[in-house]
């Protein structure tokens, strides 16, 4: 799997990104470990975590996804073969939440902890916190960085305003910048990262993870009519979809997969892949079979006609 330089750091990762939020959640521990292994074989070396993962289900109360993802580096040995991102600042309950430089440095060693490992290769801002200054979170990773826990940081979530303004400030003080970005970007969620935050990303060479690559499963093709939302426990989450032009995109994908053979999971990836400032998309898979679906994605090159038809289809500002 081809890799690219995460923004301006010296990191190299997959065409892919694997989200473990799923670790601890839809998945126990054995197949998170499998659907792992298969990742790294073929050729994936990017995984993207979370502090608060995943809190929110029955019986967790947030770090399952990096005590799991801890646990197969510790066992397999090749903590020096990943890109391991995490994130910081969601609501751990009674653990804290925000991005003040306490709960910074608490929360920096409960993922080293739960990761087993004494460095992250990216640590990120999970939500914004308008609360604590820009310049007190950035200073503080910028002493993590010193003290070698963490290597490079990102911003998930960040308005182009405040992204801008957070770089901004790192350049005044020569604190470490924001090296990535993780929006919500997919064929049916566009205009919120391509308004303003594409322009910065662009300018500024910062990497993009995008995130709700397959707009909870809607892309794949298996929602479209309401009748289908029983299918999962997703169903409810991709109802808004279900209009004019979530089924125009569908259209358009159904043309697409059709020209190329491939599933409209594999084009709906393809086409993230083949924007300019993604550097990666964020995928998951509870099972090795979807991950060996999705994998192959990374393989097909839109020619340019069918990445117009996506994009006409899918339009914002028509």
């Amino acid at each position: 799997m081809e890799r690219l330089k995460l923004g301006r750091s010296g990191l190299e990762v997959s065409r892919l990104c694997f989200g473990g939020n799923v670790f601890g959640w839809t998945i126990d521990e054995d197949t998170s470990f499998k659907i792992l292994d298969y990742f790294i074989k073929a050729g994936g070396n990017f995984i993207d975590t979370a502090d608060v993962y995943s809190k929110w289900a029955t019986g967790n109360q947030g770090g399952e996804s990096e005590i799991i993802l801890g646990k197969w580096l510790k066992q397999r040995g090749n903590r020096d073969q990943v890109v391991i991102g995490t994130k910081v600042g969601n609501d751990m309950g009674i653990k804290g939440k925000g991005l003040s430089p306490k709960h910074i440095q608490q929360a920096v060693e409960d993922s080293l902890q739960r990761l087993q490992t004494d460095y992250i290769d990216l640590y990120q801002s999970h939500i914004d916190d308008e609360s604590t200054p820009l310049a007190e979170t950035l200073e503080t990773y910028g002493e993590l960085i010193h003290q070698g826990k963490v290597h490079y940081i990102g911003a998930s979530n960040y308005s182009a305003e405040r992204l801008a303004q957070a770089l901004q400030i790192s350049q005044q003080h020569s604190y470490p910048r924001y090296e990535s970005l993780q929006p919500r970007y997919n064929l049916y969620d566009r205009a919120e990262y391509e308004q303003e935050l594409q322009q910065i990303s662009q300018e500024q060479e910062i990497g993009v993870i995008s995130y709700s690559s397959l707009c909870s499963g809607f892309l794949s093709g298996k929602y479209r009519s309401e009748k289908d939302l029983s299918i999962s426990a997703r169903g409810n989450s991709v109802k808004k979809y279900l209009n004019a032009r979530g089924l125009a995109i569908l259209e358009a994908l159904d043309e697409v997969a059709k020209i190329y053979n491939v599933t409209l999971t594999q084009v709906a990836l393809a086409w993230l892949i083949a924007r300019p400032t993604i550097t990666a998309p964020i995928v998951s898979a509870t099972k090795v079979e979807q991950l060996q679906d999705i994998i192959k994605s990374v393989d097909i090159k839109l020619e340019p006609d069918a990445i117009h038809l996506l994009n006409q289809a899918s339009s914002w500002n028509k």
